[in-house]
């Protein structure tokens, strides 16, 4: 497979490639998909978006990568890893996305989770994050639930001004020590 990274029990993780255009369209257009970034993108910034996971590829060898169902290949989301800003400092950040119509179905915990194994037994990581602005509940329950908590809140400017945002972290050693890291 082209640009395969991983699976889970039901999702296959690749890089994304020019021909996933209207998939990803499909979640950086929709408004509700959006929320949390406060717009939805045009088509340019969605090429931009595209761009920008495959300069990651090449250069961190990591990026968002496409999610797409293993039994019908059906592009849901993206989800992987990114090296983030928060406060000053550099953080290796889960992120996910999820079309609309593929939400409430678990595969932002269960791609989640796939990064962040993937994180700490593939690519050795001491610690992963994800940055959740603190009113987006289903993304607060995903970093729960794969064992992140809360460290720290503090304030990023969107486009409607400062939003409080909270980082949520899960240390590689006590991921082991809770017995959790032996998926792969």
């Amino acid at each position: 497979m082209d640009g395969y990274v991983f699976q889970t029990a039901r999702l296959t993780l690749r890089e994304m490639e020019r021909e996933d255009f209207q998939d990803l369209a499909e979640m950086l257009l929709d408004p509700e998909v959006m929320y949390a970034y406060e717009h939805a993108f045009s088509e340019r910034e969605v090429w931009e978006w595209l761009e920008r996971q495959q300069t990651r590829y090449r250069r961190d060898g990591f990026g968002l990568w496409a999610l797409e169902l293993r039994e019908t290949g059906e592009m849901v989301g993206q989800a992987g890893l990114t090296w983030q800003p928060c406060e000053g400092e550099t953080v290796l950040e889960i992120g996910y996305l999820l079309k609309r119509k593929h939400w409430h179905r678990g595969y932002a915990r269960e791609a989640a989770a796939g990064c962040r194994d993937y994180a700490f037994t593939r690519l050795g990581a001491q610690r992963v994050h994800s940055i959740i602005k603190a009113d987006n509940t289903p993304s607060i329950r995903v970093a729960r639930a794969i064992g992140m908590e809360p460290e720290k809140e503090f304030l990023a400017t969107y486009y409607s001004g400062p939003k409080r945002q909270i980082l949520y972290g899960l240390d590689r050693k006590a991921f082991f020590l809770d017995g959790q890291g032996n998926n792969w």
